[in-house]
């Protein structure tokens, strides 16, 4: 067996089950299989291992599901690809071959239902690799800040149990004004550079990793910027995204047999929880409406589905991620983010007033800027709403980072007749490549940012309520 041309990636982990993508390569035509064997550290005895056809339709990609696992417990596991002598193969037959497995061991830890004990996260966003006649050019440049945060996640205590991927995991675009990619072999070979480099692979072999959405993975500032002739691209794009970032997400349902069901995926945002934290990953960027009469960043079901859950939800802090930023708004250049869409913010600022919802922190990134910031109410003592940004974690040299001065800081977010949505900022604003490690805590959710090479930057306490 050969190791994967591109993961393994874990995905989506609860307290029993995992979800791990893998790649092989095409092999003339030959039947490909991607397999993965698993056992408990410290054992010595693997599991059956689980195999599964890889197919040209999903790029040689296949996303295995590793079921009836023990809650809060550490997993090795191997994995890799190969192609059998014979055409005939099925996933039953080479389960009986004697394969030689690659030898590196990976490892991966179920989710704990423990109430009150402390948690952590990396959260980042924008990730540049530039790429040039099909080669990423200087790829270490968009690697580097991944090896800072595996050697992090090392020694971190609590343990890290996601890292949390904001929007921009690729730039379609990146070479918009000279040659713009937009056909699917193109789209597909900038997955493969931007996973498949060293640190990035290593992360996320290891670590749980949950991913969302922005405009470059189709084009910048979508749909704003679509033109009549876009619909293959965006068409192309979200066929390439569907199979390495949504692929190993909740977004997609288990069949009966514990399988991710690949015929079934209804939209792109989900939910997860970790214990007495849950998470609402939006989808902010392909189901906006930029009509007059009802203009939305989230479609209406998804609205009503963020709303039912921040209300109904026992969670004990509710993390709402959105790819563009919540808030603050930016001077210029903000009508992209939800600044742009005030009725809708508000429904959703007015609904956690009025129900006296706690604890809930908006994470973003897209700004090339990180902050925190605190939101309150003139008139509702016990109103308080948080906001994590966390960008870049690579940043082009093309684009400038986002400053205090970027953002609109000295009027209230928004006026209404029951009183003003005030906010202010509650760290300085990084202007460089960063990401954030965010770990909850019993009282308080504390936000350290670090540098590229891993050096602290800023600690921000969040007192919970």
């Amino acid at each position: 067996m050969l190791k994967p041309t591109i993961g393994p990636i874990i995905g989506h982990v609860t307290t029993n089950h995992a979800r791990i993508f893998i790649r092989g390569n095409s092999q003339n035509n030959a039947p490909v299989f991607g397999g993965i064997r698993y056992r408990i550290s410290g054992t010595q005895q693997w599991s059956k291992a689980i195999f599964a056809k890889l197919s040209e339709l999903r790029d040689m990609s296949e996303v295995l599901v590793l079921n009836n696992l023990s809650t809060d417990t550490e997993y090795e596991y191997q994995a890799g690809w190969f192609s059998p002598m014979s055409p005939v193969h099925t996933t039953d037959s080479v389960a009986e071959l004697p394969l030689q497995w690659p030898r590196e061991i990976y490892r991966l830890r179920t989710r704990s239902s423990k109430a009150m004990q402390a948690r952590a996260y990396i959260v980042g966003s924008c990730r540049y690799l530039r790429m040039t006649a099909g080669v990423a050019s200087l790829p270490h440049l968009g690697d580097r800040i991944f090896a800072s945060i595996s050697q992090l996640i090392e020694g971190a205590q609590p343990a890290i149990s996601a890292t949390l991927m904001t929007g921009d995991q690729i730039y379609v675009d990146d070479l918009n004004l000279i040659a713009p990619d937009r056909e699917y072999k193109d789209i597909l070979s900038k997955y493969r550079a931007a996973f498949s480099q060293p640190h990035i692979k290593h992360l996320m072999s290891g670590t749980s990793t949950y991913m969302i959405l922005d405009d470059h993975e189709i084009e910048d500032n979508w749909p704003a910027n679509a033109g009549k002739s876009d619909g293959e691209l965006y068409r192309n794009a979200m066929a390439a995204y569907e199979l390495y970032q949504v692929s190993h997400s909740p977004a997609h349902e288990l069949t009966d047999n514990g399988q991710v069901n690949r015929s079934k995926l209804e939209h792109y945002w989900y939910q997860f929880s970790d214990g007495d934290i849950e998470w609402f990953v939006t989808d902010s960027r392909t189901r906006r409406n930029l009509s007059a009469d009802d203009r939305r960043i989230l479609d209406e079901a998804q609205e009503q589905a963020l709303l039912n859950w921040l209300i109904n939800s026992p969670a004990r802090v509710k993390f709402v991620v959105t790819s563009v930023m919540f808030y603050p708004d930016r001077k210029v250049l903000g009508d992209d983010a939800w600044k742009a869409f005030p009725e809708q913010r508000l429904r959703l600022l007015e609904t956690i007033r009025t129900r006296r919802i706690k604890n809930v922190v908006f994470i973003s990134g897209d700004v090339h800027g990180s902050l925190t910031s605190r939101l309150t109410h003139s008139e509702a003592a016990d109103f308080e709403v948080h906001t994590i940004v966390s960008s870049p974690l690579c940043n082009s040299k093309l684009l400038p980072y986002a400053k205090a001065s970027t953002f609109i800081l000295d009027q209230p977010l928004v006026t209404t007749a029951a009183g003003d949505y005030r906010h202010e900022l509650t760290s300085t604003v990084i202007s460089e490549d960063n990401f954030a490690h965010v770990v909850v805590e019993a009282d308080q959710i504390l936000v350290n940012y670090h540098d590229r090479d891993g050096k602290k930057l800023q600690s921000i306490a969040i007192k919970l309520r």
